[in-house]
């Protein structure tokens, strides 16, 4: 799930449309599930942009909604926020969380360069109410920090013509249901690596399909699964985006085969 947008009229000239990426669920530039190497706006060395987003997960047993903001700077740097409302359709209730990412691109460009883009990036994840992590078992109910490495390519016309995308992502992570539960727990209470990807192909400069794949860890023994899901992207231009896709979350505190529609909307304030 990608492809975000950018600022004015200027972002033409920065890159490709179709190549800067989505904003992540966790509100950094990249995929729908996965932070990718891409910062979230095409400028370019010389301009920056901001874009704003909202993101629906509508599964089973839960539904997860998220608005967020991210900006990049000059080609070089972004920074995001974002909250999440995690609603027990179930139960009642609800759990909020508020998410804070810096990323700094180390090395190349997704498109032009002969080796991947690569950066790296934190997200700080603060819970509003720990009430529910701390009866799940979570050892810090309060707040953690995700620390990531990521690695993206664009390849122009790499399959039947077509331009090809993929990332590769390591996380650290103690966060449980990205946070959603606390971090840390009775299996463990260390930072664990977790890898995470993302592939697609972009049917024309308007059309992208793909799947993600992210691995969760189980620190609360209660079946975290991991995580994957097919996308479609539609960007009518490089200031919208509308992304449709299905996600399986699998097992989410217990209640099993977590599955439903993702419908992200993404748009350029500068």
């Amino acid at each position: 799930m990608f492809i975000v947008f950018s600022h004015h009229s200027l972002a033409a000239d920065g890159k490709l449309i179709g190549t800067a990426g989505l904003s992540q669920v966790e509100g950094s530039g990249g995929g729908g599930l996965v932070p990718w190497a891409t910062l979230s706006g095409y400028d370019s060395q010389d301009q920056m942009s901001v874009n704003v987003f909202t993101t629906q997960v509508d599964l089973d047993d839960y539904r997860l909604n998220v608005v967020g903001i991210n900006a990049s700077f000059y080609d070089r740097v972004e920074i995001s926020a974002a909250q999440h409302r995690f609603d027990l359709k179930t139960l009642g209730g609800d759990i909020k969380q508020n998410v804070f990412g810096v990323k700094y691109k180390l090395y190349g460009d997704v498109v032009y360069s002969t080796w991947p883009q690569i950066s790296a990036g934190l997200q700080h994840k603060q819970l509003q109410d720990g009430t529910i992590a701390q009866a799940v078992g979570a050892q810090n109910n309060s707040s953690g920090t995700d620390y990531y490495l990521a690695a993206t390519k664009v390849h122009l016309g790499a399959i039947a013509g077509y331009n090809a995308v993929w990332n590769l992502t390591a996380r650290a992570t103690k966060a449980n249901e990205m946070g959603l539960l606390g971090f840390g727990g009775v299996n463990n209470n260390s930072y664990q690596v977790m890898l995470e990807a993302s592939a697609g192909i972009l049917f024309s400069r308007h059309l992208a399909v793909g799947v993600e794949y992210r691995q969760k860890p189980d620190n609360l023994g209660l079946g975290e699964d991991d995580w994957t899901d097919f996308f479609v992207s539609y960007i009518p231009t490089k200031s919208v985006n509308v992304t449709l896709a299905w996600a399986n979350l699998g097992t989410i505190a217990g209640a099993e085969k977590q599955q439903g529609i993702y419908l992200s909307l993404n748009g350029q304030v500068w």
